[in-house]
């Protein structure tokens, strides 16, 4: 659906962003993280048109999308700090974004209203950074737009609104629109994303699914036992080794399992327990490895 080809963007000698390549299919939700300064908002102001690539080309249906005039209308954007009309009612507001788009649907415009607990009634100046974010969700989740394009969504919303919101990522996915999330809170990515592309200094250091992602990384073990396995911690394939109430606890390179799993059979145990890294570890272990 949208394809960036070896894109680059560069502010004089500041390479923002360097020979971007991926794509996102229709009906997904691609996550897009990285470290504030990675590229991601250069990257997303691309995409969406407002800035213009160095080098390479945004495909949107094959086509680039400097010669498609369509392509705009067909996203919805919501970045992390929304501007409002403040003398306009967030009701007037969405009603003005839903008119320009040519597009009328009020009972699901109520369903969305009520859902999010908005008080649409109130001057849009009168509102809090978290009722602003959910003017400018509703408004993109009522739109016809093929694209949601979403840069730090949930900013200024409690606990129980991002739960509405991912309800609503699903939903779109599930209507067969396409979601690119762009968040720092990394376990919303690891729950919505299909699959995920991580950015740093500008470039794309690794993508894939979480399944994917896990596979290249680290597994951490919790190992149950009386006997003293610290010698453990010397081994060049054992990380982050320490010790707790409930075992001990070590990260193993995932090529290095099967000579680790060897090892153990040097003890007894009384239980073995793995648990897969979330994106947060995984995202940690190339933040960490760049310092």
């Amino acid at each position: 659906m949208l394809e960036l080809k070896s894109v680059s963007k560069h502010f004089g000698k500041v390479r923002a962003a360097e020979n971007l390549s991926f794509n996102l299919k229709k009906g997904e939700v691609f996550g897009f993280i990285g470290p504030n300064g990675a590229g991601k908002s250069t990257t997303i102001r691309m995409i969406i048109g407002a800035l213009k690539p160095t080098h390479g080309e945004i495909l949107y249906a094959g086509k680039n999308i400097k010669k498609n005039k369509k392509y705009i209308e067909n996203i919805a954007y919501v970045p992390g700090d929304v501007n409002l009309w403040g003398n306009l009612t967030g009701e007037e507001v969405i009603n003005f974004m839903m008119k320009t788009r040519g597009y009328e649907n009020n009972e699901e415009k109520r369903r969305l209203i009520d859902k999010f607990k908005l008080d649409g009634s109130k001057k849009s100046k009168t509102y809090s950074k978290g009722n602003r974010q959910k003017v400018a969700l509703i408004s993109a989740f009522l739109s016809d737009a093929e694209l949601l394009v979403f840069d730090e969504p949930t900013t200024g919303l409690d606990p129980l609104m991002e739960r509405v919101f991912h309800e609503e990522v699903i939903q779109a996915k599930n209507a067969g629109k396409t979601i690119l999330l762009s968040s720092h809170i990394l376990s919303e990515v690891e729950k919505l994303a299909d699959r995920i592309a991580i950015i740093r200094n500008g470039k794309i250091i690794e993508s894939g699914s979480m399944a994917e992602l896990r596979h290249i990384t680290r597994m951490e073990y919790i190992i149950d036992t009386d006997d003293d396995i610290t010698a453990l911690k010397h081994r060049s394939f054992v990380h982050e080794f320490s010790e707790s109430p409930d075992g001990y606890h070590l990260f193993i390179d995932n090529e290095k399992i099967p000579e680790f799993l060897k090892y153990l059979k040097l003890y007894n145990l009384k239980s073995l327990t793995t648990a897969p890294p979330r994106l947060e570890d995984i995202f940690m272990r190339y933040y960490e490895d760049s310092q």
